[in-house]
């Protein structure tokens, strides 16, 4: 199957994060402690370690604070084993070959490892940005445990500034989570009550018997049909449980934010019974630190412990289905740095870190990605070309715009990569500029020339390294979804169910159900993919979302009967 390689669209703007203001910030008060006391001691040429660390303000802050701690730990942990890796690679060899070659395996690695865990936006692109840099910063062996120790350092005040908010608001990210579930919920409760009024519509003028089968097929048959609407509700609930699971300690406001998502659950399976006034309240109400609302029925939680009780899924599980990403990043990414030395660019990092930006789940989104890099790097040029004269009346100035254009970055990329790379690509030029300044034209030639190298070599890598494994992940995630399903109808067969069985079924089966609709998502953008099993698929996610809706109505019915 060929994967079809879309233009339209792939600049369109989307809706800011709600919180794109909390990473902005971040990485601003992260950043700029470091960078005003190495001003202050005239030593601006140390700034790249520093930030290296303070990047690191980037991460986790969609998760749970004790999530988020031990996450941003592992990530800087990452962070300074690249660039120390790096560091060392640059002290021992001057061949630029050889440090290309280091460069594009580190990136494969850093682009396997954040797969695998999941760590979320930026992933490993600033990983890469900082390692790639390094290899080609002048080094000696003596100087590494220095400038990993600033690295560590300003890592270690990026931690705190991200876990500080916990101290006003220690719920903040489960409640979030939580009130985007409700509002999710809500928009699909109201897309098919709009539905089901269409179709009433259109049965009237048909036969009585006909019309009531008609919306009868309607009304039971909602929460089947797989609707954009639908399919990000699913999505929001899921989110709601990762961040709601995750290890620690269960509170009393945990256990009311796990009681809503159950509600929101419920909301998806059975939308015509729902009070969708009562879901946009609750989301409302999640705000601030107000007290969360209650609702009734703690059996409904027996599932959740269950869930915790059993052993996390090992994150190197993942590893094996990587294989072709990982290959097609060190391919493309040392490739472009090839390409980059062959046509006398000083700085071929620059075309290594393009190509490792592009890979995504698969060639289509690849393929979107690079488009919008390229679009992105090309308006940021000419912003650096703008601002490069302010920028050099003093290295005073030279800071401030990058800490503006660190802001920006985080602010805008949100909504679109293009549109914040806008901003990440002058910021990437000056701090060029931090151990000296440097001729405009020539920056903005060698980044025009490498953002154009790195694109093109990085997809036609992808193109040359096929993703066979994705149609075999379908077929996984296929088979998780009907063995969930077969397992939750022996449960719901069952007169008495053991506690929390019924509960637990249901949440793994809600969750195959969203593997499979990404892992189809995934392999439909994949090239030279085997043709999908379609009519499973669809079979799989009727039956799934059915079997979904009869647990509602035993959970009620028991309710009803106590």
């Amino acid at each position: 199957m060929n994967a079809r390689l879309p233009l339209t669209g792939v600049l369109r703007l989307g809706r800011p994060s709600d919180i794109w203001f909390k990473p902005a910030l971040s990485v601003v008060v992260a950043v700029a402690p470091p960078n005003l006391i190495l001003l202050a001691l005239g030593r601006l040429d140390l700034a790249m370690y520093t930030m290296a660390g303070s990047l690191c303000a980037l991460y986790a802050h969609s998760r749970p604070y004790a999530a988020r701690a031990r996450a941003l730990a592992w990530v800087l942990l990452g962070m300074v084993t690249g660039l120390g890796v790096a560091l060392v690679a640059a002290s021992l060899t001057g061949s630029a070959v050889v440090l290309v070659t280091v460069g594009a395996l580190l990136a494969a690695v850093q682009k396997t490892l954040c797969d695998a865990t999941r760590i979320g936006p930026p992933g490993h692109v600033i990983l890469t940005f900082i390692s790639s840099a390094a290899l080609f910063a002048p080094q000696t062996l003596a100087q590494v445990p220095g400038h990993v120790a600033l690295a560590l350092a300003a890592g270690a005040w990026a931690w705190l500034i991200c876990m500080a908010p916990g101290l006003l608001r220690p719920h903040g990210p489960e409640r979030r989570a939580t009130a985007h579930a409700l509002l999710a919920a809500a928009a699909y409760v109201e897309s098919e009550a709009r539905r089901t009024a269409e179709s009433r519509n259109a049965h009237a003028g048909m036969e009585s018997q006909s019309a009531h089968a008609g919306r009868t097929e309607a009304s039971q048959g909602a929460h089947t049909d797989l609707t954009p609407e639908s399919r990000t509700a699913h999505t929001a609930v899921q989110a709601a449980w990762h961040t709601l699971l995750s290890r620690g300690a269960r509170s009393e406001t945990r256990r009311a934010l796990e009681r809503l998502v159950v509600r929101a659950e419920i909301a998806l399976a059975a939308p015509a019974d729902t009070d969708l006034a009562r879901l946009r309240a609750w989301a409302r109400a999640l705000r601030g630190n107000g007290p969360v609302p209650r609702t009734p029925y703690d059996d409904e939680l027996l599932g959740v412990d269950v869930e915790l009780a059993l052993p996390a899924h090992p994150w190197w599980r993942a590893l094996g289905p990587l294989a072709p990403i990982a290959v097609r990043t060190a391919l493309g990414c040392a490739l472009a740095g090839y390409a980059s030395l062959a046509l006398g660019v000083g700085r071929p990092y620059w075309a290594l870190v393009t190509a490792a930006s592009l890979y995504q789940a698969n060639i289509t989104l690849t393929w979107s990605r690079g488009v919008q890099r390229v679009v992105g790097n090309l308006v940021g040029v000419l912003v650096f070309a703008a601002v490069v004269p302010l920028a050099h009346l003093g290295p005073a100035a030279l800071v401030l715009c990058c800490l503006a254009f660190n802001f920006g970055a985080e602010a805008l990329i949100a909504r679109n990569y293009w549109l914040g790379s806008i901003c990440v690509t002058p910021m990437a030029l000056l701090i060029t500029e931090f151990a000296g300044y440097q001729e405009p034209g020539r920056l903005i030639t060698e980044r025009l020339v490498d953002t154009l190298v790195g694109a093109l070599v990085g997809f036609l890598a992808a193109v040359a390294v096929t993703n066979r494994r994705a149609g075999d992940r379908v077929e996984r995630a296929l088979a998780a979804v009907e063995e969930a399903r077969e397992r939750t109808a022996r449960l719901l067969a069952e007169p008495r169910p053991a506690p929390g069985a019924l509960e637990h079924a249901q949440r793994a089966l809600a969750a195959a159900l969203v593997d499979l609709r990404a892992g189809v998502e995934a392999a439909s953008g994949e090239w030279w993919q085997r043709a999908l099993p379609q009519e499973r698929v669809v079979h799989a996610e009727r039956n799934g979302h059915r079997t979904l809706a009869a647990t509602v109505r035993h959970h009620r019915a028991e309710g009803a009967g106590a």
